[in-house]
């Protein structure tokens, strides 16, 4: 596929865009400055800022180019815009808070778990320039185990990205933890999500989840 890649020069982007090359894709690398060379391109990927992701996805939905979406940050407003464009122009636009499938299976466990054990609390950690707090994976556990669970969000230098689900019962205590030690982990996900693209519904379909079925 020939895609446009939001953020090649950023911490996912510089990890991201060799190994789709690796992976027979072709990448052209989209920049600040001018407009994005649109023509020609089968999908969109965006991996940048809160403050910057809602003009890269329309742009792109405007221009009939699907898109997966790994910045976290969104609103409901945003995700609202990208349905809608992505809706008018009959193509898909795929959003999920974490590409990294452990985070997922992550999630599906705490889900699980909740369901025999229902007082838990999420820490969530990250680098000390990860904008938004709580993490978008943080926000979807809580959303998938069904409560408003606290969440508790660290920002530390030397941190990538790692969430634990602590859940407690009488006399016992059960963690569930997932830590990304390297950007790698996203990888196998945007492939994955590459490959549904071209199936998906017009509009947006949020969640990694759904494509590990």
């Amino acid at each position: 596929m020939r895609i446009l890649l939001f953020g090649a020069g950023g911490k996912v982007g510089s990890v991201l865009g060799p190994r789709l090359e690796d992976a027979g894709h072709t990448v052209t690398a989209a920049y600040k400055a001018g407009t994005p060379p649109y023509d020609g391109q089968d999908a969109a990927v965006d991996f940048t800022r809160p403050d910057a992701v809602r003009a890269n996805v329309e742009g792109a939905l405007g221009a009939g180019v699907p898109c997966i979406v790994g910045t976290t940050g969104l609103s409901s407003g945003d995700l609202a815009a990208f349905d809608g464009l992505a809706r008018e122009h009959g193509i898909a636009c795929f959003v999920a808070p974490n590409f990294a499938v452990g985070a997922v299976l992550m999630m599906r466990l705490a889900a699980e778990a909740f369901r025999h054990l229902p007082h838990a609390e999420i820490v969530e950690l990250h680098d000390e320039h990860k904008v938004d707090a709580p993490s978008g994976t943080a926000k979807a556990t809580a959303e998938a185990m069904g409560a408003d669970i606290p969440i508790h969000s660290v920002r530390l230098p030397g941190l990538v990205a790692h969430q634990e689900v602590l859940l407690g019962g009488l006399g016992q205590l059960l963690t569930i933890r997932h830590d990304t030690t390297s950007r790698e982990a996203f990888v196998p996900g945007v492939l994955l999500a590459l490959e549904r693209l071209p199936g998906l519904p017009p509009g947006v379909t949020v969640g990694l989840d759904g494509l590990l079925e």
